[in-house]
């Protein structure tokens, strides 16, 4: 990923302004590495800091079109660059960049190019010959994207909020895919039957075009579900691909835990079964359920760049789109169980892409989301949700309808006990006692006399925890705009759950913890003080779906110390 920062409008084309808007554009410069660009005209300015993953040679930003009347500066990659290359034969392009396209169709399309676009990107597009400018962010909001208002008239976009917030009056997260709009958006009920090969077929080509690079890359491979199908397809597909002819056809996995995890052990067998080169990571050591899963993933993230890999696939994206999170065991009806993967789907711009995007790119790696395609949540989405509910009279435990595409018997994709384990949260995954180390680190720092005035301190989104309070104060601390506390979202949630389904049970509003362990009476390991919860009916848990051992597979261990191993 790449960061961009653009000042518009600003009414200072001076040499100092100039000087300013570089000052700012270094703050990004940890999302791309490789290169810096800036291109101004009058006083609007358009800064680039790049990765450089496609067209390392010549890729360089902003890009311009043939007579350079039209400046962009891009984060993102456009898999179908090479098809619209073709589709505008008379059109001369600079450099070999996917994102080189965008200047070119809007020249020939203007702004109704955007759908064409078959990719994730935030882009900020100048035309000089009318001196207007053009914004947008990609349909889910894969990438990050923040506006920002200034008391002189400008506007400012930018990557990150570290970009703009000390300029800004006021600011907040530029909203993504206002150009999209399929059926289920709408939330209304789908009605097309489950066909587990068609569904099978639009995820390999989702993770197919996610193979198109030019530098070293491998995937996070976690040991559940999401995150080893991805693994399975992508060493599937990758011999036949240009990637391979590149760099081989031997792919790279990695995996983070505390020693002896769920996720480590889960992790190494679906490695040996692909014949990844596999990388385990250990660590002993605002939005609690993000912090909760992006430290982890920020250690990864430092430990796969510096092996010299510079693009990761990974699996986020699955659990809203197919309800896998262990609290749609309790969905009343399949109509309530599609209205949450909507409302799921709709926000992961501020949660799990949000993580995900900056815990990679705080070290200028890339991470791509093959469950997050557009045909593939289109094909998805549009299943009848009777088929995705839990049922566990029919043997259906959650995201039934993934599990069961992938369940070749003749040519698997993977060992039974691994596409049938049950739901393992990233953040609970890596070991259930780095969130009890979290706990009891944030209780020596706040009081119970701080939470007493915690709504006073803090009036909007109120802390309830004293995770959450500590988690808080450090966030004010480098972020003290009322904007950046408007830009995160609240509201009580269970196992991850929005604020609307909180009411499919009683019990969850006693104990609104975001970790998996809170769905009470379903997850395998659920908090101990909870254990009079009713268990799962004999005979339907995921190890009796597969005839197999518990998918459970470590003790709870000591509470973490802070230092990190290989």
């Amino acid at each position: 990923m790449c960061g961009i920062l653009a000042v518009l409008c600003c009414s200072d084309d001076s040499q100092a302004k100039r000087v300013r808007v570089l000052e700012l554009s270094r703050r990004l410069k940890h999302r791309g590495p490789d290169w810096s660009g800036l291109a101004q005209h009058g006083d609007c300015f358009l800064s680039h800091q790049r990765l450089a993953i496609i067209d390392p040679a010549s890729g360089d930003q902003p890009l311009f079109n043939g007579d350079g009347s039209i400046i962009v500066t891009v984060n993102g990659e456009i898999y179908n660059h090479e098809e619209l290359r073709k589709s505008l034969p008379s059109h001369k392009f600079r450099t070999g960049s996917d994102c080189d396209v965008i200047a070119h169709l809007y020249e020939e399309h203007g702004e109704n190019f955007i759908d064409m676009l078959d990719g994730i990107f935030s882009f900020v597009l100048l035309d000089k010959r009318n001196n207007t400018f053009l914004a947008a962010r990609d349909a889910i909001g894969v990438t990050p994207l923040y506006i920002g208002w200034g008391l002189d008239g400008s506007v400012w976009i930018s990557s990150e909020m570290k970009g703009l917030n000390d300029d800004c009056e006021h600011f907040e997260a530029f909203p993504p895919g206002r150009w999209y709009n399929p059926p289920w958006f709408s939330e209304t009920i789908p009605s097309v039957p489950y066909d587990p090969l068609v569904l099978r077929k639009a995820f390999e080509d989702a993770v197919i075009k996610r193979l198109m690079t030019d530098v070293p890359f491998g995937v996070l491979l976690s040991g559940g579900l999401d995150s080893s199908l991805v693994a399975s397809v992508t060493a599937r597909h990758l011999a036949g691909s240009k990637a391979a002819e590149q760099w081989g056809t031997q792919l790279h996995s990695f995996c983070v835990g505390l020693e002896g995890s769920p996720d480590l052990k889960a992790a190494k067998e679906v490695s040996e079964y692909l014949g990844t080169v596999h990388h385990e990571f250990h660590f002993t050591t605002y939005d609690v359920t993000s912090i909760r899963a992006s430290t982890p993933m920020f250690l990864m993230s430092r430990k796969i760049k510096s092996l010299g890999v510079k693009m990761v696939i990974s699996g986020e994206g699955s659990d809203e789109i197919f309800g896998g999170y262990l609290y749609f065991h309790k969905a009343p009806n399949k109509e309530e169980f599609h209205r949450e993967t909507c409302r799921k789907i709709k926000a992961l711009h501020q949660y799990d892409c949000l993580r995900a995007n900056k815990a990679t790119s705080a070290w200028g790696l890339e991470a791509r989301v093959p469950f997050l395609d557009k045909e593939f949540i289109n094909t998805a989405m549009s299943i009848d949700p009777e088929w995705k509910m839990i049922k566990p009279e029919l043997r259906r435990m959650e995201k039934w309808v993934l599990r069961k595409a992938f369940d070749d018997e003749e040519n698997p994709y993977l060992p039974k006990h691994i596409l049938y384990r049950q739901k393992e949260q990233f953040s609970d995954g890596v070991g259930y006692s780095w969130i009890d180390g979290l706990k009891a680190h944030a209780a020596e720092h706040v009081t119970d006399r701080m939470m007493l005035n915690a709504k006073k301190i803090y009036p909007h989104n109120t802390p309830t925890t004293k995770e959450g309070y500590y988690y808080r104060m450090i966030f004010e601390r480098f972020f003290p705009q009322n904007s950046a506390r408007l830009t995160v979202p609240g509201g009580p949630s269970v196992a991850c759950s929005t604020a609307a389904a909180m009411s499919w049970d009683a019990q969850w509003s006693s104990n609104p913890d975001p970790s998996g362990r809170a769905a009470l009476g379903v997850h395998l390991s659920a908090y101990e003080a909870k254990k009079a919860a009713a268990p799962l009916a004999a005979g339907t848990g995921p190890e009796d779906i597969i005839n197999n051992k518990k998918a459970r597979m470590v003790e709870v261990a000591a509470a973490p110390a802070v230092a990190i191993s290989t």
